[in-house]
C-alpha cells in the first residue's frame, strides 16, 4: 500500500509518500521562517504560508518518490490537534484531492502520528510499549497496548515541556524555535551551576508541571546584573534543561517499572533534545529497558509519520469519511488514570 501523508498542523508544510507503513519514499518539509521575527507562530501568517506552499510541496514529494497520483492508494491528513487555520489548509487539500482522484481518505490524529514515527522506523518495537510524548503542546505518558489502544497514565497540569523550553528561550533572548536554541547553548554550560526546582519529581503520580520551573528561571534571571546574565547564559540554559529533563526521565522510568513494560519510546519535538536522549538512554541501560526514538527529521512535525499512522489506522478500521473536519483540541485519549 502506498500512502500520501499531508501535515499542516502548525508551521511546517509537509507531504510524504510511505510504502506499507514502513518505507519512506519521500518526506518533504517546508519550515516557515516567517515566524522568527515574531518570536512564535502567528496563526494567520502560518495559514497563508501553507496555502502558498502546499501544492509545490505536494508535487515535490511525488517527484522525489518517483510516483504519480495514480500509484497512490490512500491519502492521510492531520485533522488535529493544532491551529485551526493551518489544519484546514492541509485537510481541505487532502479531501479535495482524494475526492477528485477517487482515492481512499483517512484523517489522522497528530499525536498518534508522533507515536507512529517510532513504529515506522523501528520494526522490532513491541506493540505493547510506553511512550513519553513531549512537544510544545503536550507532555504525557501513555501506555500503548497496541496501535489505537492507549491508556493515559499522566500529563502536564499546566505548561508542556516544549512550551517551557520556548518560553525560557524567549526570556533569555535566544530566538525561535526556542527548544533547539536552549539545547545548543546548554552544551556550553554547567548543568549543576544553578539549582532550579524539579516540580512533582518526588510525587508518586505520573503528572508533570512546568509553569513553576519556567517562573523560577525568570525570577533568577531578574536577580542577575546584565553582565552576570551574559556570563552565565550557558549555565542557565544547561541548568534549566537538566531540571526539565530529569523530571521527564524519572517519571518515565518509574512508569515502565510499575507497569513492567520493557520498551520505551520518545515522541514529539522535544524527543530531539540531546540531553533527554542521553539521560533517558543512561537510565534505560541501568534498568535493563530498551529505548527507541525517531530520527531528528521524524521528531519534528512531518508528513511521513502522518502517512504511517494513516496506513495503520486504515489496516485496523478501514477508510475515513470526507465529513471529517479540523479539530484544534483533538485528544489522543480522555482522562488520565489516577
Amino acid at each position: 500500500m502506498i500512502t500520501l501523508g499531508i501535515e499542516t498542523s502548525c508551521d511546517e508544510t509537509s507531504c510524504a509518500i510511505v510504502k506499507d507503513g514502513r518505507k519512506i519514499l519521500s518526506n518533504i518539509i517546508y519550515t516557515q521562517a516567517e515566524h522568527q521575527k515574531f518570536g512564535g507562530v502567528v496563526p494567520e501568517v502560518a495559514s497563508r504560508a501553507h496555502v502558498k506552499k502546499i501544492i509545490p510541496v505536494y508535487k515535490q514529494c511525488l517527484i522525489e518518490a518517483n510516483v504519480d497520483i495514480s500509484n497512490i492508494d490512500l491519502i492521510a491528513a492531520t485533522m488535529g490537534p493544532g491551529l485551526v487555520g493551518p489544519l484546514l489548509v492541509g485537510l481541505t487539500f487532502a479531501k479535495g484531492l482524494a475526492f477528485a482522484t477517487g482515492k481512499k481518505f483517512i484523517p489522522v490524529n497528530h499525536i498518534e502520528g508522533h507515536l507512529a514515527a517510532n513504529i515506522l522506523e523501528h520494526p522490532e518495537l513491541d506493540k505493547h510499549h510506553l511512550t513519553l510524548i513531549v512537544s510544545g503542546g503536550h507532555t504525557m505518558l501513555v501506555e500503548v497496548k497496541s496501535f489505537g489502544e492507549y491508556e493515559l497514565l499522566g500529563q502536564t497540569k499546566d505548561d508542556a515541556a516544549g512550551e517551557a523550553f520556548d518560553k525560557v528561550a524567549k526570556i533569555m533572548g535566544l530566538g525561535y524555535p526556542g527548544g533547539v536554541a536552549v539545547d545548543k547553548l546548554a552544551m556550553q554550560g554547567n548543568s549543576n551551576y544553578f539549582k532550579f526546582p524539579r516540580p512533582l519529581i518526588h510525587e508518586q503520580s505520573y503528572k508533570f508541571s512546568y509553569s513553576g520551573l519556567k517562573t523560577a528561571v525568570l525570577l533568577h534571571i531578574k536577580k542577575l546584573s546584565e553582565q552576570e546574565f551574559e556570563t552565565n547564559k550557558a549555565n542557565i540554559a544547561a541548568s534549566f534543561q537538566e531540571a526539565a529533563v530529569e523530571v521527564l526521565v524519572k517519571k518515565t522510568i518509574k512508569a515502565a517499572k510499575d507497569k513492567n513494560i520493557k520498551h520505551i519510546t520518545l515522541s514529539g519535538g522535544v524527543a530531539a533534545n540531546s540531553r533527554l536522549r542521553s539521560m533517558m538512554t543512561e537510565q534505560c541501560q541501568s534498568n535493563k529497558l530498551r529505548l527507541f526514538y525517531p530520527s531528528i527529521e521524524l521528531c519534528t512535525d512531518n508528513a511521513a509519520m502522518i502517512a504511517a499512522a494513516g496506513t495503520y489506522n486504515y489496516e485496523k478500521n478501514g477508510a475515513g469519511e470526507f465529513i471529517a473536519n479540523a479539530v484544534p483540541y483533538l485528544k489522543l485519549i480522555n482522562q488520565p488514570k489516577t
